[in-house]
């Protein structure tokens, strides 16, 4: 459903419910309240996303994806704010799938933009482990460094700490198979 269409259906609920105020039905009307604050959160935060970061949280992908896919026109169905985050569920979809096939959609999220700071060193982890699948080192390097400063609350300092490990790891392979 378009958010014009939620937004004229929200305004509709709360017409109805000062209606039912104003005639006097009380009960009917603080029902309406709660009904009207429903219908007005959904205009901003669309159900499907919502629905889908509760599966993710589980970690059950599969309903994750049928809800995302429930979502056919992100331009109309969601708010611009909320576009970067639904191309970030897709590449956490995607990168248990097929990791080097989530870049586009971590890329695509980071230029839609991403308001919170440790979604942002997320989706920058993300694209930098897709670099070290690559073998650019430099790219992965930059985008760690990009990730831990944008990780302000230390939310993923374990996981950077961890793929900067790795890259270590990386540099004693190719010099083993160097010589």
């Amino acid at each position: 459903m378009s958010n014009i269409v939620r937004i004229i259906l929200s305004s509709l609920l709360l017409i109805g419910t000062v209606a039912l105020f104003w005639f006097g039905h009380w009960g009917w009307g603080i029902l309406g309240i709660f009904i009207t604050i429903l219908a007005w959160v959904t205009v901003f935060f669309n159900e499907n996303m919502l629905i889908a970061q509760w599966y993710l949280r589980k970690e059950n992908m599969v309903k994750a994806e049928q809800w995302l896919k429930n979502i056919k026109h992100y331009e109309k169905q969601l708010i611009s704010a909320q576009h970067g985050y639904y191309h970030m569920l897709l590449g956490i979809m995607e990168s248990q799938r097929a990791p080097l096939q989530s870049e586009k959609y971590f890329k695509k999220a980071l230029s839609l933009g991403l308001h919170m700071s440790h979604n942002i060193a997320l989706a920058k982890l993300s694209l930098a482990g897709v670099a070290m699948a690559k073998r650019n080192k430099r790219e992965a390097e930059k985008l760690l460094a990009e990730a831990k400063k944008a990780d302000k609350n230390k939310l993923l300092a374990d996981q950077i700490k961890m793929m900067k490990n790795q890259m270590g790891l990386m540099d004693k392979q190719q010099f083993r198979y160097s010589r």
